[in-house]
């Protein structure tokens, strides 16, 4: 080696000061002595020593070093922080031992036991998809999706080989028993989802119950509901048929509520009508049956003095009823007037003419004058 050359001495590069090495078996002879002060162990050695004390010392050494990696093994694998969300499952030898709660916890290292977290917080999703009968025999599709969480870590851990796989299955039968007691047009109208869909998340948590998989279903829910594609057209025309069948049946029911009150009410108007008709007819009936009975004990006990009453009452109704008004001169017989000044102005006045000198209107004279110019005009006309 260069530092070996002749001349140059001995110039070996791992000695300082003609010292040698520190050695390993005198630094773990140190840390066991310091070891077994600490335990209250009672080793001596002399600084010189001996080679059965180096001996010694270097077994010491390894011994104190291998309980140190223990210490830090147990203290590793022994010491365990189970988070707010999480349980602990420890199992010893393989086997179940117990579960353990949020916190600071200990156990066995290992391979005397082990432990397992698991999340019991975290909501998971499952979606899925599937043709399903209906109660009339008809083909739905269904996408749904199942959000679960775990409610017991040994169940799901050990109870049930594949948790998921198992949820998925229990899900699709849950769901068809559902659809089977439903109709195709309640369910795609939305009338039975509802129902579909809570019926069908307790029967999956009754299963999974059952199968005791640890698992609870928060919500079940129908993403979409449809038709398979095949026949999806066709469905739509039946669809469109019987919305305008709804809709024609809609508006012949709004016209009916419409007609029907109204006919209603001039029904009870025109019968209300013949009933007043009728009552006013037999009123007058009786009235002027009542009238004539009078007139007739009148008219027996003085003929003559009725006849002209009911003569000049008549004449009195029948004038009172025309705006014409006849007028009798002694000279030329009767005389037509008519008044057109009241006409114009809406003949609301009385139709009574000044007489003429020499003559009568018949309309205002008193009955004993139209008797008297009647036998005037009969004598003169004979």
């Amino acid at each position: 080696m260069p530092w070996k050359e002749p001349g140059k001495g001995d110039k070996d590069p791992w000695k300082s000061g003609g010292e040698q090495p520190p050695d390993l078996e005198e630094i773990f002879g140190n840390v066991s002595r310091r070891l077994q002060s600490l335990f209250g162990g009672g080793g001596k050695g002399s600084a010189s020593g001996s080679g059965e004390g180096n001996g010694t010392g270097g077994l010491g050494g390894a011994f104190s070093l291998v309980l140190l990696l223990i210490i830090f093994w147990v203290g590793w694998d022994s010491v365990h922080v189970i988070d707010e969300a999480e349980n602990g499952v420890v199992l010893r030898f393989g086997k179940y031992s117990r579960t353990l709660q949020p916190g600071f916890n200990l156990t066995l290292p290992r391979p005397f036991e082990t432990l397992t977290k698991v999340n019991i917080n975290n909501v998971r999703v499952v979606e899925d998809r599937g043709h399903m009968l209906t109660e009339d025999e008809n083909l739905v599709e269904f996408v749904y999706k199942v959000q679960y969480r775990i409610n017991n870590a040994q169940h799901f851990l050990f109870l049930v080989r594949e948790p998921e796989q198992t949820l998925r299955q229990a899900a699709e039968s849950a769901l068809r028993e559902s659809v089977g007691t439903n109709s195709l047009d309640a369910i795609l109208e939305g009338n039975a989802r509802t129902k579909v869909r809570i019926e069908t998340q307790r029967v999956l948590q009754e299963t999974l119950d059952l199968y005791q998989a640890g698992l609870q279903v928060t919500e079940f829910n129908l993403v979409d509901v449809n038709v398979p594609i095949q026949v999806r057209e066709a469905y739509s025309d039946v669809i469109r048929a019987r919305e305008d069948r709804e809709r024609f049946q809609e508006e012949a029911r709004v016209h009916a509520n419409s007609v029907i009150p109204e006919a209603r009410g001039t029904a009870a108007r025109i019968s209300e009508e013949a009933a007043g008709y009728r009552a006013s007819t037999i009123a007058l009936a009786e009235g002027e049956a009542s009238r004539f009975t009078q007139v007739l004990a009148q008219y027996e006990l003085a003929p003559e003095i009725t006849r002209k009453r009911l003569y000049l009452e008549t004449m009195e109704q029948v004038l009172s009823r025309n705006k014409k008004v006849f007028l009798d001169v002694d000279s030329s017989g009767n005389i037509l007037y008519l008044p057109l000044g009241q006409e114009i102005d809406g003949g609301n006045q009385p139709n009574i003419i000044p007489p003429l000198k020499g003559t009568s209107a018949i309309g205002v004279d008193s009955p004993d004058e139209s008797a008297k110019g009647r036998s005037t005009g009969r004598e003169a006309r004979r």
